[in-house]
């Protein structure tokens, strides 16, 4: 089974990326091709991506992610920015504004699965959404100038309550995500807080 464990955005922000998106296929003529957008319902926060995993590990995998879940408390994020990676850009991404509990989270859920066995990741964590991706050089260097200015464009908050463990299955009409299992965060009565965002 191919599996990731990621967290999920909201409906709202689902709907502005999807409104950026229209925006940039009809502002650059990309609609595919030479870019392979992905779709508003499937976009996630990726916290860490395990490929395929053999079946009689998938239960230690949920777990870890378990007890990573009930030792952190429930947070925000804001989805600010959009930029790409690459030189040629080969992925277009929407940012997170810097969140200390969300970096907590991901470096424990790292540490976890380090210690069960699982490589660590060689590149920092760096949270992002993904909007698409480039194939083609020219389709980049387009895509980076129509975004060029936007890295203060806030597309929302979204409410972090849960840590989901997903298979992916990649089929020939794009990847299907179905959930194995959801683990809730520590809750209180308080609102929740971004402690990295400003008032």
């Amino acid at each position: 089974m191919r599996l990731f464990i990621a967290v999920d955005i909201d409906q709202r922000v689902r709907r502005e990326i999807d409104q950026i998106q229209r925006g940039l296929r009809q502002k650059t003529g990309l609609l595919k091709g030479p870019v392979k957008w992905v779709e508003p319902n499937l976009i996630h926060l990726t916290l860490k991506f395990l490929g395929q995993v053999p079946d009689q590990s998938i239960s230690q995998i949920c777990r870890l992610t378990e007890e990573t879940a009930k030792s952190h408390m429930a947070f925000e994020i804001r989805v600010q920015g959009l930029g790409t990676f690459g030189r040629p850009p080969r992925v277009l991404w929407a940012g997170i504004e810097d969140c200390p509990a969300l970096v907590a989270l991901q470096k424990d859920l790292e540490e976890r699965l380090e210690k069960a066995g699982w490589p660590r990741e060689e590149r920092a964590f760096s949270a992002h959404l993904t909007l698409c991706r480039i194939k083609e050089a020219k389709a980049g260097i387009q895509l980076g100038q129509a975004v060029e200015g936007q890295h203060l464009r806030t597309l929302g908050s979204v409410p972090i309550e849960q840590m989901i463990v997903y298979e992916s299955q990649l089929q020939s009409g794009g990847p299907v995500y179905t959930a194995v299992a959801r683990y809730d965060l520590k809750k209180t009565g308080s609102p929740l807080t971004n402690r990295g965002a400003n008032p």
